[in-house]
């Protein structure tokens, strides 16, 4: 079993035994292999395959016959961000929901992310519109402050896709609200998306959902937030916005009523899937190319081909122009 499977756990130095007289090389103190990936670059036969905690989390190994190890310590190289796109099964059970995403999250700073996304629904998911209704909670709740405490005690951003939210309007519409809610690494609410689109579906003797019965939809599109990952957009499409798209899922079995069909993945401003879960309760990483990204924007520059004499222009506060 090599780094890939255990990436956490220290890289250990053998020496040769001293001839003697003389006397022994200082012994050289074991390194963790997360240390190790920032220290050495990877070279250039290093495989770039998608990441998935459904297959132990498959990073690229280090060739170790590289030209490029000697100089590793000498100049560092600068590593792109990593994202953690989480999966899960949530149900009614609040409790045990905020258990397994605490576990994801705890799992992806190990690996080394910088950000992690939990899914729509994160907080529950709930079997009927009353039980639904009953489980909401504001942003100021117990909930959302103990998701704050874990983006603070691992030093991580969490971008909570999916909150019911009781608004200030409740006690008067007794309705909630569907909250992508951001936060940093101290904690904070940085950005709270409330959803402008709902869903509304009925696919005849299969499928009835319709959110706009119990979720009143948002009032404004919310400006991108500058995170280690570049702009986090909340609307983003991968080739026509030409941004990096990070879907989180739920899979499973969430309760009678409800089966999901999982998945969650990461596309690039190509429209590459560049990681995908598979099956079941997990995560899958991500390296954000932000130079690729940028690259792509000046060699395709799809938003200056844009004709808002034509359509118009949907804009956010503080929102600047796309470079």
């Amino acid at each position: 079993m090599g780094p890939s499977r255990h990436r956490d756990q220290a890289a250990a130095v053998t020496l040769p035994p001293p001839h003697p007289g003389v006397p022994p090389a200082p012994r050289l103190r074991a390194v963790p292999w997360t240390l190790l990936r920032c220290l050495l670059p990877a070279p250039p036969c290093t495989p770039r395959w998608p990441h998935s905690s459904g297959t132990l989390g498959r990073y690229p190994t280090l060739c170790h016959s590289s030209p490029h190890l000697p100089h590793a310590m000498a100049d560092p190289p600068t590593l792109k961000p990593l994202v953690a796109v989480g999966q899960v099964t949530s149900t009614p059970d609040k409790e045990l929901n905020f258990a397994i995403c605490a576990g994801l999250v705890r799992e992806a700073t190990h690996r080394g992310a910088c950000l992690v996304f939990l899914p729509e629904g994160f907080d529950y998911i709930g079997s009927n519109t009353a039980q639904t209704l009953s489980l909401a909670e504001g942003l100021d709740g117990d909930l959302m402050g103990r998701y704050a405490e874990l983006a603070k005690e691992y030093g991580v951003w969490l971008s909570l896709g999916g909150f019911h939210e009781r608004g200030q309007d409740w006690p008067t519409t007794q309705r909630i609200y569907n909250c992508h809610v951001l936060l940093d690494p101290a904690g904070n609410i940085v950005a709270a998306y409330r959803k402008t689109h709902l869903c509304d579906v009925e696919l005849e003797g299969r499928v009835t959902m319709k959110e706009s019965s119990f979720t009143n939809p948002g009032t404004e599109i919310v400006a991108p937030i500058s995170t280690p990952a570049g702009k986090v957009l909340l609307r983003a499409r991968a080739i026509e916005s030409q941004c990096y798209v990070v879907a989180a899922a739920q899979t499973g079995k969430n309760h009678e009523h409800r089966t999901s069909y999982g998945h969650a993945l990461v596309v690039d401003p190509w429209g590459a899937v560049v990681a995908q879960c598979h099956e079941g309760t997990g995560l899958c990483y991500a390296e954000i190319d932000l130079n690729y990204l940028h690259r792509i924007r000046q060699e395709i520059p799809v938003h200056s081909h844009r004709r808002p004499d034509l359509y118009g222009t949907v804009a956010a506060t503080g929102l600047a122009p796309v470079p």
